[in-house]
């Protein structure tokens, strides 16, 4: 059988060229993620920065540390803690002491974000001086970098000042340095500090008030130290999505073209059953055949792999994806998982076809036919519909249990392999209709052009269901992923008009300083709600420390410019011993007293004054200011009074809120500037996931259409004898892959119209109802895509057909 195996590859290459390029494809995906993802493994150890040239780092409480039955549950805390009175005098002893501070600096002419800091840290990075001297006065300035030059003034939201020095760029931050009492009356909080000290001695002077870093572990004094392990977490949930659907696609399309492969060679299993082959030796010869083509596609899978990686890692970085650090390393593994995947995947897609070529019968040499018959076979009925049921099971379980998890982004990128697996199992039910009624009218029109391609691909079931496949692939899955974010925009955004009552709104995101807060309260005509963003912390079941964004909040004022959409309570119920809490918690009854930590990880007991909604994730906490020690308020929302005259308004708060470069919006314009919207890493993850899927659709598209226009040129010499011309052959094969690309597009967009409404019912049950969002400019472009590959691939082969 191996050698027959062989003369069939060498005769029939055409057949199996769709297969060997898709496995190959496969496996050069798999390849590729595997790399990814152990590059992607670990971060390298970045080096302290800030405090590059620091001795002894000293920081306030920065953890939230919570016993429980399968131990400690730690979570990091918004607002850290100073470090007490009493230490830092014990730390004085010791040595010198150096207060760190650090706050947003807005500036007009400025190249990004800025950060301020006293002058006395400058040293500890070290920055060094290349133009000018420090600062003296409280106007006076050093900046980083060469975007200021000395003796320029500068238009900041804490006044007017001047630079007097510039210092060299360390290429993670943008600085400036202000003297330390300037610094200090900007930021009188300070929750980290240097000391110049025995490192030993200020562990003991310190105890367990506060931690002490030294060596690398100062790095977790700079800003934002864990990003390098956030961008980790990253790149591994979008190589391991994209190789999850690399893997679902390539099995879906390799057993697919084998499949059809297999129904075209009916007359060639008859002969071989004609001439004493026995039914194994036919399911031999086709197994034979896959490990042939998987073997030779894996390796050519691998090397590809190896040749596309870098490349990856190349667009990952240029996208945003992925730090400057990310490269794919040495490792061997992904090839042996890929390789070692390639040929499961090869002999597994070929099962269900090997099983029907040993049931060809001999009769079956002399058979000559067009129409297809027993295209669904009982065993693909049943598994097409077990997995229709499943979805349907699947969906209506997370309805009425846990709706919210239908909103996670793996569910909704999962949840529609299932119903494409399904449809396209039992797409040979729904291809004649849908071929009638998409030809419908053509075949209406004078000629016999469109009743032929209605009968044509009527006829053909089993060819039009192969191609209309990946078609559907593609389709339903850009309609699903990009329609369940569409949707998911959509719902927040009407949650947030929902909630906004204001006629104007100031915005901080450096924060309001106290003076501003006050002069934002005193504008007549208006009334001023401040809110300040924080966490509260709670432990659910015991075991699990829960955080949930919070915000701080005057529950009169609060009342008076937000509609908070409450299933129970009153928002005017909120006090210094209560909370408003959402539908998530645990614990959501109006009365109930729960125990949380607040944002600096104090205890507190506080009653449940009310309860929101769970709806799309964003109603979270609110308390009052004194639960939330630490925050920094960032937001005003602002009812203009009946009578009160709007632009003196909006003028008298621009004015309040200059000292903390504040900006005054109306309602309108702050709800589009926050719109929820799809950021250019998920748009280039999903790019990524889509492109996969595409690339495939194109393969299959094409191997399986040279496949079947080969085996048609009976039928053009045919048409030929009839007296239709060349062009007019052409045509007609043109227009017959027009029309199954438009079969395999509307089931795409069936399943992804199905998709969508299991997460509109979950938004409704949450809610938080928007109606779906059907991508539709995405559908066409994919649609649009296929549709160019199909003509090409069929018109190209038919045109060789045509000159013999």
């Amino acid at each position: 059988m191996l050698s027959i195996a062989l003369r069939t590859l060498r005769t029939r290459w055409t057949t199996f060229t769709g297969s060997f390029v898709a496995l190959a494809l496969g496996v050069a995906l798999l390849a590729v993620m595997g790399l990814a993802l152990a590059s992607a493994a670990d971060a390298p150890q970045r080096a302290p920065e800030r405090f590059a040239a620091a001795p002894v780092v000293v920081r306030g409480q920065d953890t939230l540390s919570v016993s429980t039955p399968i131990g400690v549950r730690s979570k990091p805390l918004p607002h850290p803690r100073p470090v007490p009175e009493r230490t830092l005098a014990a730390l004085r002893a010791l040595g010198p002491v150096t207060e760190d501070r650090s706050f947003p600096v807005r500036a007009e002419g400025a190249p990004g974000p800025l950060v301020g800091h006293p002058w006395s840290t400058a040293a500890f990075a070290p920055y060094g001086l290349t133009a000018g001297r420090a600062p003296r006065t409280a106007d006076e300035v050093v900046v980083t970098g060469a975007w200021a030059a000395v003796g320029e003034r500068l238009r900041t939201g804490h006044g007017t000042v001047r630079v007097v020095g510039t210092a060299a760029d360390r290429g993670f931050e943008r600085a400036v340095f202000y003297t330390d009492a300037r610094a200090a009356r900007l930021a009188p909080v300070s929750t980290q500090l240097v000391v110049d000290a025995d490192p030993g001695r200020v562990r003991q002077a310190v105890g367990g008030t506060a931690r002490v870093l030294t060596g690398d572990a100062r790095r977790l004094a700079d800003a934002d130290p864990d990003r390098d392990r956030e961008a980790v977490t990253a790149l591994n949930a979008l190589f391991g999505t994209a190789g999850g659907v690399a893997a679902f696609v390539s099995v879906f399309v390799v057993a697919s073209t084998f499949a059809f492969s297999v129904a075209q060679r009916r007359r060639e299993f008859g002969l071989l059953r004609l001439a004493g082959a026995t039914p194994g030796q036919v399911r031999r010869l086709v197994g034979a055949e896959a490990l042939l083509v998987g073997v030779a596609a894996s390796a050519t899978g691998c090397a590809l792999g190896a040749y596309a990686a870098p490349h990856l890692a190349a667009w990952v970085v240029r996208e945003g994806l992925a730090p400057a650090w990310f490269a794919i390393g040495d490792h061997t593994w992904p090839y042996h998982l890929a390789f070692w995947t390639g040929l499961p995947v090869a002999l597994g897609g070929v099962v269900a076809a090997s099983w029907r070529a040993g049931r060809t019968g001999p009769a079956q040499a002399l058979r000559e036919a067009s129409v297809d018959a027993g295209t669904l076979t009982r065993g693909r009925l049943l598994c097409g519909t077990a997995l229709l049921l499943t979805a349907v099971a699947t969906l209506a379980a997370a309805l009425l249990t846990d709706p919210a998890e239908l909103l996670h982004r793996k569910t909704y990128i999962s949840r529609p392999m299932l119903l494409i697996t399904a449809v396209a199992l039992l797409s040979p039910l729904l291809v004649r209709p849908l071929v009638r009624l998409i030809a419908w009218l053509p075949s209406r029109l004078p000629g016999a052009g469109g009743m032929l391609v209605r009968e044509n691909a009527a006829a053909a079931v089993r060819r039009t269901a192969s191609v209309a496949a990946p078609v559907l692939v593609t389709v339903a899955l850009t309609g699903s992923l990009l329609g369940a974010t569409a949707t998911l925009n959509r719902a927040q955004a009407a949650e947030q008009r929902q909630r906004t009552a204001a006629d104007l709104v100031v915005t901080a995101p450096g924060g309001l300083d106290p003076a501003a807060v006050r002069r934002l309260r005193a504008v007549p005509g208006a009334e001023v709600s401040v809110t300040a963003p924080s966490a509260v912390y709670v432990l659910e079941e015991g075991v699990a420390l829960v955080r949930s964004e919070a915000r701080a909040a005057d529950p009169a004022a609060l009342a008076a410019t937000a509609r908070l959409p409450l299933a129970d309570g009153r928002v005017t119920g909120l006090d210094d011993g209560s909370i408003i809490v959402n539908e998530e918690w645990e614990r959501h009854t109006v009365g109930q007293r729960v125990d949380v930590w607040l944002g600096d990880g104090t205890r507190r007991t506080l009653r449940i004054a009310a309860v929101m909604p769970a709806g799309t994730g964003d109603n979270g906490v609110y308390v009052t200011a004194a639960n939330a020690p630490g925050a920094v308020p960032d937001r005003a929302e602002v009812r203009v009074a009946d009578g009160a005259d709007r632009a003196a308004v909006a003028a008298a708060l621009r004015e309040a809120a200059r000292s903390s470069g504040g900006r005054v919006l109306t309602a309108g314009a702050w709800l589009r500037e926050t719109s929820p919207h799809t950021d250019g890493r998920t748009r280039a993850g999903f790019l990524l996931v889509l492109g996969i899927a595409l690339l495939y659709a194109g393969i299959a598209l094409a191997g399986t259409l040279v496949m079947a226009t080969s085996d048609r040129r009976r039928e053009f010499a045919s048409l030929r004898l009839a007296g239709a011309t060349r062009a007019q052959v052409l045509r007609l094969v043109a227009a017959e892959s027009l029309t199954v690309t438009a079969v395999g597009g509307v089931l795409g967009v069936l399943v992804a119209a199905l998709n969508l409404l299991g997460m509109d019912g979950a938004l409704r049950l949450l809610s938080a109802p928007a109606g779906t969002a059907l991508p539709w400019p995405a559908l066409g472009a994919a649609a649009g895509a296929c549709a160019v590959i199909a003509v090409v691939s069929a018109v190209v082969p038919a045109g060789l057909a045509l000159r013999r």
